[in-house]
């Protein structure tokens, strides 16, 4: 049964004079009868996440021969079986180069993030994530959650720009101490009690945005941006200790996990895959509880560090020093990776659709944009780069498609998924790849 609670009601509150805005989860008191939308009639938000894997696959074992609906699953993509209808596969789509090096592990990854290619190791403009991240990103406590299931924190691939890098959180520990740590406040308490220092932290906060004007009057254009760039991390972390000042209402969905068991973190397969799925799970239920709204997972680095129990030759060495195997064709060793990996998102994408949310799932609500960096490692082929997409985002991507357009622009798999976000560019890319033209066809 509805009741009469109205959801901007309980989002607005008051702060030292000022207003406020907390986030809630989506209670079915919320929801229109048919758990479809806001019993406003709005729909239920959508999610934005990038997940990444190292050094590509084999094309002739991983791209469909059908192109459309009900595609096949070659060997390295029968992992996804399970959610095949859930996902978008995308092949053929190519990293141009204006006569810049392909800068191996790199390039593909510049143009498929941001899409632009440098001929210095040096993202120069937002990647995607922090594109959809200024859209949906400014009303949760984290503007984005950012994880290397390799336990390094170097390994991530969000920027703003070159000196403004997320690093990843290494373990689940971590990242649950983040997350459902001392400043997490379980929405089913019954009592709540802010944190004297995070009200002295807003103060002061508050006192230095108000001096802004002052100091972008006496600077030069550089020091102007750079210290824009700094204002709008000051209104980002106000932002998040507002959040965490007000007291948070009921969540039925948001349940408070136990906090993981003690685990190595490491390069070793098996330990990936254990981390990777631990904190998939960590990650659906801060989504479900509404602490973020945009993430990026990365399975394996770009230039894939992965290793197997007893080797110390790692995955990417693998693919330039282990021969082809005359009678399968492909390198045994390094396409063990590949099919791992393949495991790994499918584990992925299960763990975000099995959360319940209105009448269809967590995933149903979210935008997932799985890539690899190259096509086929041992020679860095960037022309045919692996990307999927798995979710409906809310209704506005149709699933189950494989779409082939050899030799397009990679930046048209990008700007798609930008314009699903409801980001408003009218194109997008550097060069060659600028394009304005989305891939309708998996658009609904």
């Amino acid at each position: 049964m509805k009741t009469s609670i109205k959801r901007r009601q309980l989002l607005r509150g008051m702060m030292g004079g000022a207003g406020v805005a907390v986030a809630l989860p989506f209670l079915e008191c919320f929801l229109n009868a048919n758990g479809t939308a806001l019993a406003s009639g709005r729909p239920l938000p959508v999610r934005f996440g990038t997940w990444n894997w190292g050094c590509g696959m084999n094309p002739q074992r991983w791209i469909p021969t059908k192109i459309g609906k009900d595609y096949d699953l070659p060997p390295e993509l029968k992992y996804i079986a399970a959610i095949k209808d859930q996902v978008n596969v995308f092949s053929g789509y190519k990293a141009i180069l204006d006569g810049k090096p392909n800068l191996p592990h790199i390039s593909g990854m510049m143009a498929l993030r941001s899409g632009q290619v440098a001929a210095k190791e040096s993202y120069d403009a937002p990647t995607l994530d922090v594109l959809v991240g200024d859209v949906i990103g400014t009303d949760t406590r984290f503007r984005s959650l950012e994880m290397a299931a390799t336990g390094n924190p170097n390994h991530s691939y969000s920027y703003r720009n070159a000196t403004s890098k997320n690093p990843a959180e290494v373990s689940p520990i971590s990242l649950y101490t983040r997350i459902f740590g001392t400043d997490f406040h379980d929405p089913n308490a019954a009592d709540f009690k802010p944190d004297p220092k995070l009200m002295l932290r807003k103060s002061v906060l508050s006192g230095v945005s108000e001096q802004r004007a002052a100091f972008l009057d006496q600077l030069g254009a550089t020091d102007k941006a750079r210290l824009d760039e700094y204002f709008t991390s000051v209104r980002q972390l106000e932002q998040q200790l507002d959040l965490q000042l007000q007291k948070p209402p009921p969540a039925e969905a948001c349940k408070v996990p136990k906090q993981p068991a003690d685990a190595p973190v490491g390069t070793e397969v098996g330990q990936v895959l254990q981390n990777h799925k631990l904190m998939a799970e960590l990650l659906a239920m801060a989504l479900a509880c509404n602490q973020t709204k945009v993430f990026n997972m990365v399975y394996s680095d770009s230039a894939s560090t992965l290793r197997m129990p007893g080797e110390q030759m790692i995955h990417h060495l693998m693919t330039h020093e282990e021969p082809i195997d005359a009678a399968l064709g492909y390198q045994p060793k390094a396409t063990y990776f590949v099919e791992r990996s393949m495991e790994a998102w499918a584990t992925f994408v299960s763990t975000l659709a099995a959360v319940r949310e209105g009448d269809g799932t967590l995933l149903d609500n979210c935008l997932v944009f799985g890539h690899s960096d190259t096509e086929f490692a041992r020679i860095h082929s960037i022309s045919g780069i692996p990307v999927m997409m798995a979710g409906k985002a809310g209704g506005r991507m149709k699933t189950g498609i494989h779409m082939n357009e050899t030799g397009e622009p990679i930046t048209r798999v990008g700007f798609t998924a930008l314009q699903i976000m409801g980001v408003p560019l009218d194109k997008w890319g550097m060069g060659s790849m600028q394009t304005s033209k989305a891939i309708t066809e998996v658009m609904a």
